[in-house]
């Protein structure tokens, strides 16, 4: 491997089409693709097999299969082998602590998610991600230049070649899908069928794509100049969009005198779109900003943009932790609010530094005009790694942390125990909830303990929507009037009962006690305004749901039918079908009108 100057005088690794590289990256995409089908066949199916029976393993596995092939192939050929080989250590170590904390400080079912493999919960593998990005284009640069701080346009040239490159590799592959089925439809025309079973096969798929990935990025790294002139365009169409974002970020800031923030605060989400809008803006920044060499200057109107634009993120970012801090206030931690606080907290690191550029003498016009800028961007990119190995490892679980700051919220009194949020703790904040639960559950507070158990004993986080709350009566209008229903039907039910759901008020729900079926016991019907339920003793003195009937299909000139005026005036009543049901054993199948018999 030798030393070369690419065009722009910049000192890089020579990347010709070297057999031995070419021939290292491809065994590296087939590699991966063995391990991850490996992985795949382990999980597949309802018999899981080793390592898939082992979650903490698993999950590890695949952040480290997924991802560290990816960093082989991106520093293969340009940095040094020894430094390739302990920035993989490094990496590995990373993604498996991230990976191995992740599975095991949550529970199964959580978020709908660590059921299944490869039992992560979302967004960790998305952080980890731009973390290895991030921490990729710091070591390389770094030994390129051998030294420990690189100079930013080598930062520059390194990080932006390489977003490209990953981009046109992963629309490589898909290209190469396309073409795959595309193919296997024009043999299956002519009734061959042997290349649309053969990509339908999990061996032959997943190292297909890990092989043509390592193909594409070998192909787009030894087309250097190809590489940087589709940067160039990139970037150049980019940059020009800062205009419409500054002036868009602008308007919202100067307008917000005059309409005041509530309406900002009520989105539920003012803190994310202001950090978007904030993220986008310095995105557009670089763009423009470039490697800050001399030769690379934007236009004058650019230049008064990225001044401007760099201003505006400190108003963005005060917003952002404004927005927290009232929500903070309010409802206490949630992971969420603490990751956007880390996020926040970045976004004031890149608006101090940023302002700080825009502040810088304004004469200059070459080289060095926005110079603080790259100081910025290298020690905020070191930032965020740091950040993220905090969020996503034991250091700042946020679970731990916003569980410990919801039970102090409840024991200090700042929520009432009938209004505390046990579904967070049951199905938000994984092991840490589930511990700070079974606490609560034995607290001598009686409605402490009766919510923590019955938040334990649901499975479905959607099932409990007001837990916490005591049980309570149905309202039913009884018809005939002067009639009852059975004993033991009317009862106190708790506020997951979809009988308290619905009949909540008087007029909501009429009720009815009739023998349906002729076996000497009475059912019950309730009706509402769309649908009338059936329900039966279950023999051991409770009730149980059989079915429902649906409101009849609406005639074109007849009024809507209420199945609650129905059922009060007697026009609800047993029927005989015209046809009768088939019986295939203890299954039954009721006719299904044809459209042409149907009525008028």
């Amino acid at each position: 491997m030798t030393e070369t100057t690419d065009a722009t005088g910049r000192n890089s690794l020579g990347r010709t089409a070297s057999p031995m590289l070419a021939g290292f990256r491809l065994l590296t995409g087939l590699l991966q693709g063995a391990a991850l089908w490996w992985l795949y066949r382990s999980a597949r199916g309802d018999a899981m097999e080793w390592p898939a029976t082992v979650p903490a393993l698993f999950g590890p596995l695949a952040m480290i299969l997924f991802m560290v092939p990816v960093l082989l192939l991106a520093g293969a050929g340009r940095m040094r082998w020894p430094v390739l080989l302990g920035w993989t250590v490094a990496a590995t170590a990373f993604l498996g602590l991230l990976g191995w904390h992740d599975v095991t400080s949550h529970v199964a079912g959580e978020f709908g998610s660590n059921r299944y493999p490869p039992f992560l919960t979302w967004p960790m593998p998305l952080f980890a991600a731009a973390a290895l990005f991030i921490g990729h284009h710091l070591v390389l640069p770094a030994d390129m230049e051998r030294r420990w701080i690189a100079t930013f346009p080598t930062y520059f040239d390194t990080a932006w070649k390489a977003g490209v490159q990953l981009a046109l590799s992963i629309g490589f592959t898909g290209a190469f899908w396309m073409l795959l089925f595309l193919g296997a439809a024009l043999f299956n025309v002519i009734g061959l069928e042997f290349l649309g079973d053969l990509i339908a096969k999990d061996w032959f798929s997943i190292p297909a794509t890990t092989v043509v990935f390592a193909t594409a990025v070998h192909l787009t790294d030894v087309r250097d100049g190809l590489i940087r002139g589709v940067r160039s365009v990139v970037l150049m169409l980019l940059s020009w969009l800062l205009l419409l974002m500054t002036v868009l970020a602008g308007g919202f800031l100067a307008a917000l005198p005059f309409t005041g923030l509530e309406g900002l605060w009520e989105t539920g989400s003012a803190t994310a779109l202001v950090l978007s809008a904030a993220a986008a803006l310095i995105i557009l920044i670089n763009t423009a900003y470039q490697d800050g060499r001399a030769d690379n200057l934007p236009p004058a109107i650019l230049r008064v943009t990225v001044r401007v634009a760099a201003v505006l993120l400190t108003p963005l970012v005060v917003i952002a932790f404004w927005g927290l801090a009232l929500r903070i206030g309010q409802h206490g931690l949630t992971p969420d609010r603490i990751i956007a606080v880390a996020c926040a907290v970045i976004g004031a690191a890149y608006a101090a530094g940023y302002g700080l550029a825009a502040l810088s003498p304004l004469w200059r016009k070459g080289a060095g005009w926005m110079q603080p800028l790259e100081r910025t961007n290298v020690w905020t990119a070191v930032l965020e790694v740091v950040v993220i190995f905090a969020l996503f490892s034991p250091i700042a679980d946020p679970a731990r942390l916003s569980v410990a700051d919801q039970m102090a919220r409840l024991e200090r009194g700042a929520v009432k125990p009938d209004q505390f949020d046990y579904r967070f703790l049951r199905f938000q904040s994984g092991k840490a909830g589930e511990a700070a639960l079974a606490r609560l559950a034995r607290s001598s507070d009686p409605v402490i303990s009766r919510s923590a158990r019955n938040a334990r004993a649901i499975e479905n986080r959607w099932d409990d929507a007001d837990i916490g709350s005591p049980n309570r009566m149905p309202v039913y209008e009884v018809v005939p009037a002067g009639t009852t229903l059975p004993k033991g039907f009317i009862k106190p039910l708790p506020a997951t009962d979809s009988r308290i759901q619905v009949c909540q008020a008087a007029g909501d729900c009429i009720a009815n006690a009739s023998d349906l079926n002729g076996d000497g016991a009475a059912e019950v019907l309730i009706a509402n305004s769309s649908a009338i339920q059936l329900w039966a003793s279950d023999g051991r003195g409770g009730w149980r749901i059989v079915g429902s009937w649906s409101a009849p299909p609406y005639i074109r000139g007849a009024e809507p039918v209420d199945l609650r005026e129905a059922l009060r005036n007697g026009e609800a009543r047993p029927a005989t079908p015209e046809w009768p049901d088939l019986a295939f054993g203890d299954r039954r199948s009721s006719l299904i009108r044809h459209p042409s018999d149907a009525a008028p």
